[in-house]
Order: C-alpha cells, then sequence, then structure tokens
C-alpha cells in the first residue's frame, strides 16, 4: 500500500484521539498568531492582548487558494493578518501595502458569503458586524496592544515574536450568551466551515488516488512540518517548464487528487508529526504504526528507549533483560496484519518537499530489526549520566557526531545536514536489518586511530566506543567474519591471538603506564597516544619507538616497572616471532584489543597502585 493510503488510513483512525496533539478538521490549517480579540456577540470590541509564543500555533480555516497563498491576494475565511482584516490599515501602514483595500475587500466579501450562508454561526456574524465597522486597529492602539510611532502616527518598529506589528496575525474570541467562543478551537465551527466550503467546490474528476469520482483539487497543502513550513508534498503549477510536460499535455491529466483524500492525507501527516518525529536540520523523520500503537525511537541508543529502568543495569544480561522488556512487551501487543511506517521528509527547494525515505515493514519484523540493531552494537561504553561504564547500544545521532564532528564545549557535534544524511544512510541497518555500508566504518577506524585530532580525552573515548561497537556489529554479520575468525567478545579476550588485537593491547599497557607515572592534576600526551596513528600503520617499527620512550617512566616508580612490564610480557608470548616482526597495517581488531585492555588496566589500576604505595 502506498504512502498517501496509510496516510489517508491514519485519518480515519485517529481523528478522536485525545493526545493533547489535535487533528486538524478538513479544510483547516495551522498559522501562528500574534494577537487575539475579545467581541461581544452584538459586534462591540471587549478587549485584546499578544498571544504569548508557547500559545501561538491557531487552527484556521482554509480555502485551496488561501492554504497556498503567495504573493496574491487570498483571505483566510475568518482569522487572518491585518492588512486582511483591518478596515482602517491604511491610516497606520506605510509602503506597498498601505492601502489595502482590495485585500481587505476580498476578505469581507468572502467572510459575508459564509455569514449568508445555511452554514452560518453566531461568532462569525458577530466578527462580521464588528469589522464592518472598521476600526480594529483604533480600537487595538486603545487597549495597548498596537503601538503607534510618535512622530508620524504610523506602526512603531515593535514585534511580537519576531513579526511586525502590522504583519501581525489576529485570532478571535467572541463572547456569547453560552460564555466565551474561542474560534479556533470550537468544533461546531470547525464543522460548519468544512460543510459551507465543501458545498462550494463545483470541480469534479475521478481521483487517482481512491478511483473515486468527486471535487478534485490541484492546489495541496503546505504547513507540513510546522506552522510556518511552505514546502509542498504534491504541486503542479509550474506549466512553463518542466513538472509534466513531456509525457503530459496539461496538469489534469499528470495528477488529480480528491479535496477530501488530500485534506485527510496531508493534515494525517501533519498531525504524526506534531505527535512523533524527530528533525535533523531539514530533514524530519516519522515514525507510525497502522495500529496507531506506540512506536519505539529508531535514532535513539537502548538506554535512552530504556529510560528509568537504566539506572539499575550493568552487566550483558541486564542489557538484554531490559532490551527484551523495553521492546517484547511492545512486540507481545501487535497483531499478526499490524505494520510500521518510517518516512522521512527533506527539502527539495524551497516550496518542495521530498521523501528522502519510505518504508513499510510488518511490525513484528520491525521489532526483530530493532532487537538485533541495539544486540549488535552494544559495547562497554561510558555513561555520563550515570557517571559510570555501561553496556549500551549506537544511537544514530551519536554516530554521526563521531564521524563528522569536531570538538564544541567539550562535546562531539556534527552539522545537523549531515547528521540527517548519516541518519537517512544508516536507518536501513536499523529497521531492515541491512548490513553496514562498510565505508562508515573505516573512516570511524581512521577517526580512532587519530587521538591527537582530539583536545579531550573523553572525545576520543567516545569515537573508540562507537567504532569497537561497529566493527563487533559488521564482524557479526558476515558469514566468513571480516577481521577475525572467532567471536569478538564484550571485554578481554585472553584467548584471542589475533596479531592486531594483541598489538591494540600492547598500545593500551603503553598508554596507562606512562599516564600512571603523571601527577594527579597533570594533563599531557603520552607517546603511545603521539604515535598512535603511526602505530596503527606501522605496528613493529613504530612500537620499538614508543617502548623506548616508555622506559624512563617506567624507572619513576617501581610498582609501575613491575606491573606493567608482566603485562607487556604476557601480550608477547601470545605473539610468535614473524606475526610480531610483521610491519604491515593493522586490521580494525586492533581497536577492539587497545579497548579491551585499556578496560581491564583501568579497572584493577586502583587497587594495584594503593597496594604498591602502601
Amino acid at each position: 500500500m502506498s504512502w498517501t493510503n496509510e496516510l489517508y488510513m491514519v485519518y480515519e483512525r485517529a481523528l478522536n484521539t485525545d493526545d493533547g496533539k489535535t487533528m486538524l478538521p478538513i479544510s483547516h490549517s495551522t498559522a501562528n498568531a500574534q494577537i487575539e480579540i475579545t467581541i461581544s456577540d452584538e459586534g462591540e470590541a471587549i478587549s485584546a492582548s499578544a498571544v504569548e509564543k508557547e500559545n501561538a500555533v491557531t487552527i484556521i480555516p482554509v480555502t485551496e487558494d488561501s492554504a497556498a497563498r503567495g504573493s496574491g491576494i487570498n483571505p483566510m475565511p475568518l482569522a487572518d493578518k491585518l492588512v486582511y482584516i483591518a478596515g482602517d490599515y491604511s491610516q497606520y501602514a506605510e509602503g506597498k501595502r498601505a492601502d489595502n483595500s482590495d485585500y481587505f475587500s476580498a476578505y469581507m466579501e468572502q467572510l459575508g458569503k459564509w455569514c449568508k450562508s445555511e452554514y452560518s454561526h453566531f461568532a462569525i456574524t458577530a466578527i462580521y458586524a464588528y469589522l464592518e465597522k472598521r476600526q480594529l486597529i483604533s480600537d487595538l492602539v486603545k487597549m495597548g496592544v498596537i503601538e503607534l510611532n510618535e512622530t508620524n502616527g504610523k506602526f512603531s518598529d515593535k514585534k511580537y515574536n519576531n513579526i511586525s506589528q502590522e504583519d501581525s496575525f489576529v485570532r478571535f474570541i467572541v463572547s456569547g450568551k453560552n460564555g466565551l467562543c474561542y474560534t479556533w478551537l470550537d468544533t461546531e465551527l470547525h464543522d460548519l466551515f468544512r460543510k459551507y466550503y465543501e458545498s462550494t467546490l463545483d470541480s469534479c474528476g475521478l481521483s487517482y488516488a481512491d478511483g473515486k469520482i468527486g471535487a478534485v483539487t490541484y492546489k495541496h497543502p503546505a504547513k507540513i512540518r510546522n506552522s510556518g513550513d511552505k514546502a509542498k508534498l504534491i504541486s503542479a503549477n509550474d506549466s512553463a517548464n518542466y513538472t509534466f510536460r513531456g509525457r503530459f499535455s496539461n496538469k489534469e491529466e499528470a495528477i488529480a487528487v480528491s479535496y477530501d483524500y488530500s485534506q485527510k492525507m496531508h493534515n494525517s501527516l501533519k498531525w504524526l508529526i506534531s505527535r512523533q518525529s524527530r528533525s535533523y536540520d531539514t530533514l524530519t523523520l516519522v515514525t507510525w504504526s497502522s495500529a496507531l500503537g506506540f512506536v519505539p525511537s529508531v535514532t535513539k541508543s537502548a538506554f535512552e528507549l530504556f529510560d528509568d529502568d537504566a539506572e539499575d543495569y550493568d552487566t550483558v544480561p541486564k542489557f538484554s533483560e531490559l532490551l527484551n522488556k523495553s521492546l517484547l512487551g511492545n512486540k507481545m501487543k501487535i497483531s499478526p496484519d499490524s505494520k510500521v511506517m518510517i518516512m522521512g521528509l527533506d527539502a527539495a527547494t524551497t516550496g518542495r518537499l521530498s521523501i528522502a525515505l519510505y518504508t513499510e515493514l510488518a511490525e513484528s519484523d520491525f521489532y526483530n530489526n530493532l532487537e538485533k540493531w541495539h544486540n549488535g552494537t552494544v559495547w562497554r561504553r561510558y555513561n555520563s549520566k550515570l557517571e559510570k561504564s555501561i553496556d549500551d547500544s549506537c544511537s544514530l545521532p551519536q554516530i554521526a557526531n563521531c564521524l563528522y564532528g569536531s570538538e564544541q564545549s567539550g562535546f562531539l557535534a556534527c552539522d545537523k545536514k549531515l547528521m540527517g544524511d548519516v541518519i537517512l544512510r544508516l536507518l536501513p541497518c536499523v529497521t531492515e536489518g541491512k548490513m553496514l555500508p562498510h565505508d562508515v566504518v573505516m573512516i570511524l577506524c581512521e577517526k580512532a586511530s587519530s587521538p591527537l585530532l582530539y583536545e579531550h580525552e573523553s572525545s576520543h573515548r567516545k569515537v573508540i566506543e562507537n567504532t569497537c561497537a561497529l566493527i563487533k556489529k559488521e564482524h557479526t554479520d558476515h558469514d566468513n567474519k571480516l577481521y577475525y575468525k572467532g567471536e569478538i567478545k564484550m571485554a578481554y579476550d585472553p584467548t584471542c591471538t589475533d596479531r592486531s588485537y594483541l598489538f591494540g593491547c600492547l598500545l593500551a599497557i603503553a598508554d596507562k603506564a606512562e599516564s600512571d607515572t603523571y601527577d594527579r592534576d597533570e594533563r599531557r600526551v603520552t607517546n603511545a597516544r603521539r604515535f598512535w596513528n603511526t602505530f596503527s600503520s606501522r605496528p613493529y617499527q613504530t612500537w620499538k619507538i614508543i617502548e623506548e620512550r616508555l622506559e624512563p617512566y617506567l624507572e619513576k616508580e617501581q610498582w609501575v616497572m613491575t606491573k606493567y612490564t608482566k603485562h607487556i610480557n604476557e601480550i608477547m608470548s601470545k605473539m610468535s616471532p614473524e606475526d610480531f616482526a610483521d610491519n604491515s597495517k593493522l586490521s580494525p581488531m586492533y581497536l577492539i584489543g587497545f579497548h579491551h585492555y585499556n578496560a581491564l588496566l583501568w579497572n584493577s589500576s586502583s587497587s594495584d597502585r594503593n597496594n604498591e604505595e602502601e
């Protein structure tokens, strides 16, 4: 089934869902209001105020033309900008639109038709009666909402949420016999406009989307990602260039979608985005199930999914237990025919949205693939929130930051556009169980092999942790085992005799031995880190240099000499002379060896040093 049908079905299922995020009615959109005014049911101004930014999003009735309006005169049916609804606008404005007579006339003509129809409402007749008096701005000035320039009596430079006064969007509250009618929240008013507007539509034809005969539209909604979004998913308004020419003679042949279908589909997408989307620069990622049940994030790490339960876990069995609890609890509730949809929307041009990614999966497959990803990328890593090392899987933003990030205030952060690109590329590995791109792993290996790129050791550690996790994931996914014939374990493997792994262990020993001789607050780059990159390419030759430079540090403290010489000898005994003398480039397994042995040394370091000093 296509994405359009899935979104259409969401509308039918979710119309009555009450979770604080409103499903827009047909023939309605949203706008950010800066001013609200209260009038009586007799058309008299009562009060007015500026709208707080957090309360600015306003549901408004729209026509096909006003929903897609650009530079022309296309008034909204009710709430709109001052230039459309204020009959006295020209007294206070300057510039191109100082004379707003055409705007105001078009607005009043349109509102008047609704007032006279069988779908009228006391609120709109009151608004029409009030606006006919042409005193909106003068009333707003008297109420202290609009501020004028003392010199010329025109609009001052005052702004509401970065919007100039003359461009302010106004919404209405009407005081009636039964209390206040907040027009943007009144469902009866919404329904009346929908019925009224449908009665005015006369374009009839075959809808290519559902095969039904009815009112067809060629003007589809914008404001999909947010109330200021001008980009559209469906558009055929370019008759001069190459939108459809060469295949069809006119837009009617190219695409025809019923007004009802288009409204429901777009409103569903807006609703889903407002509830459960994540944005990365211009990319918006939204995931939903056909049953509208809970769908876990596809970009987070397992720790982020666990939430409060994560405070307790510390071992691999605990990780697996919590992962099952987090995912399996939802798997038990799904029906056999339930699906999960994943959609990525990106800006193709200023006015066009592209579907950068769309996937439909059986919900059971989705959960199985998600579980496979988290189990596959689990690795021991330091968690700053818990202030200890835990087993956790990779999040996609985390991988992007390690791939292309630079240090900002001590943390790795990459360009948001790059992050969106990485997430789009790696998402099939999470949701569809596809293999990791090999070049991604190789780029991470290069980053991890260059510790001098990072000012903070914590940044380099994070890169190593994520690199090791993806090395393990890629190694496990290949039947022929890319880097090593055995299984890559989570902790130091004393049975592993892989050359690269053992050289990585030696690098960890040299790094820790030297740093253990530093004063408590001393921050210096060890020789192991200084020669790290060269060591990864020419290990035998570079190890001689590192070992020579390590000697003076070993001689500083007897316990350091004893402890680390023992560790070096232990690792060296596992290498054949041929392997040790091999100066060829190390495989990514050396990073696994470094991380494993580094963790082993740090875990035993404090107690060993205290015992030696005593």
